[in-house]
This record gives structure tokens, C-alpha cells and sequence, in this order.
């Protein structure tokens, strides 16, 4: 199984693509952050997501998309811009039929790290040791990283219940 992770962001979006073994291994296969601040306006920010979501998708053909929802920031018009990435993000995947897993950032944090209050630097660490990754990581694509294997562990999880992967994960059902 591929799984596509997306961090959404309005300036730039963590991608990370992982492959996930029927025993719930996972291996590394491609991360990057998609740059969306070279362009002109917020409406072409969109585009590049969307074209950049779209090419990955054609060239590493992932099976399942998983998702980091929105949290509610301080600034109202920066959560609006999230929420419009998030959306052109979804719609790159919805228009390949790709299934679509959203999980809350506090969620990603214990299934990677073991706590949900857990720092950015934790996440890239712990992700560096699971993937056996060298060197830095760059933030939003470890965080991308982090959504990928969070399906992962919960696809497995899934299966050894033998339930649907929204019932294995509480509120999701």
C-alpha cells in the first residue's frame, strides 16, 4: 500500500509518500515541501499546490491519502487561507478517486511521538527513526511524514481488528 501524508499549508506544503507492508512496516519513498510563496497571489498559491499535489500523484501513484485537518488559529484570515490549501489539496486527490484519511494534528503527534503536545523538532526526530532518514528534515514535509505513518498505524490496526480503518481510530466512525 502507498500512502500520500500532506501537511496543508498556504505557504508551503509538507508532502510525504511511504509504502506500508501487510504487517504495517513502512519505507520511505519520496518527502518535499512544496514552496507556494513564488507566486503573485493567493490564487495562484493554490495553483501551484494543486499542479505540484498533481504531478506527485501521477508520478508515485499512492493508493490513499491521508490528511492533517485544520486547527483553529488566533488569526482568522490565515485559517481561511489553511482551510482553502487544505481544500485545493483534497481536490487533488478526490479528482484521482483517492480516498481520503483526515487526522487532527494532536492525533498524529501521540501516534509518532507518544504525546500530542509534542514539538515540530520531536516529530522530525522520531520520523528520521522511523524511516531511517539521515540528516535534517525539512518541518513540513517530516510533518507530511508524520500523517503517512499515522494512517499506517492505524491501517494496521484496522486490519488486525479486522474493522474498517474509521472504526479503528475512535472517532472516526
Amino acid at each position: 500500500m502507498r500512502i500520500l501524508g500532506i501537511d496543508p499549508g498556504s505557504q508551503r506544503t509538507g508532502v510525504g509518500i511511504i509504502d506500508v507492508d501487510g504487517a504495517g512496516r513502512v519505507k520511505h519513498v519520496h518527502h518535499v515541501a512544496l514552496n507556494l510563496l513564488a507566486a503573485e497571489s493567493f490564487p495562484q498559491r493554490l495553483r501551484i499546490l494543486l499542479d505540484g499535489l498533481a504531478e506527485i500523484m501521477e508520478r508515485f501513484q499512492p493508493q490513499e491519502v491521508a490528511i492533517e485537518r485544520v486547527f483553529m488559529a488566533r488569526n482568522p484570515d490565515s485559517a481561511l487561507k489553511l482551510g482553502q490549501a487544505r481544500g485545493a489539496a483534497m481536490c487533488a486527490a478526490v479528482l484521482r478517486d483517492l480516498p481520503i484519511h483526515e487526522y487532527a494534528a494532536k492525533e498524529i503527534k501521540l501516534a509518532v511521538v507518544g504525546t500530542g503536545g509534542a514539538q515540530k523538532a520531536q516529530i522530525q526526530h522520531m520520523i528520521g527513526l522511523i524511516l531511517n532518514l539521515s540528516g535534517g528534515l525539512q518541518a513540513d514535509a517530516a510533518d507530511a511524514l508524520a500523517v503517512a505513518i499515522t494512517h499506517a498505524h492505524v491501517r494496521a490496526t484496522a486490519n488486525r481488528l479486522g474493522v474498517d480503518v474509521r472504526q479503528a481510530w475512535g472517532r472516526k466512525g
